[in-house]
Formats: C-alpha cells, structure tokens, sequence
C-alpha cells in the first residue's frame, strides 16, 4: 500500500507563534495561506502543517500522489484502493471515500491508541 507524502498537522493556539517557533527549529514556509490560519513547513524530509481553529487535534496525514514536496507522482494507489485494502484488512474508517468518484477524496481512521490518521489525496 502507498499511502504517499507523511506528514503531522498540528492543531495550534497561534499560528504566528507557532510560525515563529518551528522557522527556530530550522524549518522554511512550504505552502498555506496564513491568513486563513493554515500553513506547510519543511526542514529537509520533515513536514508539518499548522492549522488554527480547524480541528481540535493533532493528525497524521498521508497524502497519496504527491511526494514530500507536495509534487505529483505517477505510480501511487488511489484512496479509494486503500479504503478497499484497509476495510479488508478490517480496518473501521471513521470516514469513508465515495467509491463512485475519481479525483480528490480523502479517509479518516483511528490507531489504537486514538491517533487521528487522515489520507488525504488532492488530484
């Protein structure tokens, strides 16, 4: 299974803060509009997303057709393939892809421990 670019998106208090704080870490703006309180940081293979106000936990996010720059890839499993794969495995997805589409569709589970798991696919 090819779940895709990995990264954590981290539900923050203050986005300008928080900004400020992993540039400190050595990590670089990516991607996201600050003004809408969401925004992608890289330092080297490692990727974070800060969201404010959007959700109330963190998440790991898996984003299937895109590599760890947020490029598209040719050879990656649908999300709706890896809904199939995971529900036969007997995975319980707390949301599931309309297997009637193609295109940007995206899934949520949880691990065992409660860690919310978004596979997020955009193309």
């Amino acid at each position: 299974m090819k779940l895709g670019a990995f990264s954590i998106s981290l539900a923050v208090k203050d986005i300008h803060k928080s900004k400020e704080f992993y540039e400190k870490l050595g990590f670089t703006y990516k991607g996201g509009n600050i003004d809408q309180n969401w925004i992608v940081l890289k330092n080297e293979n490692s990727v974070i997303g800060l969201f404010q106000g959007m959700f109330e936990d963190n998440i790991i996010t898996f984003n299937p057709g895109w590599d760890g720059n947020a490029q598209p890839i040719e050879d990656f499993d649908d999300v709706r393939s890896i809904q199939t794969q995971l529900k036969n495995s007997s995975i319980t997805l707390t949301r599931e892809a309309n297997s009637d589409t193609t295109g940007p569709e995206y899934i949520t589970l949880t691990d065992p421990d409660g860690n919310k798991i978004l596979i997020d696919q955009h193309r």
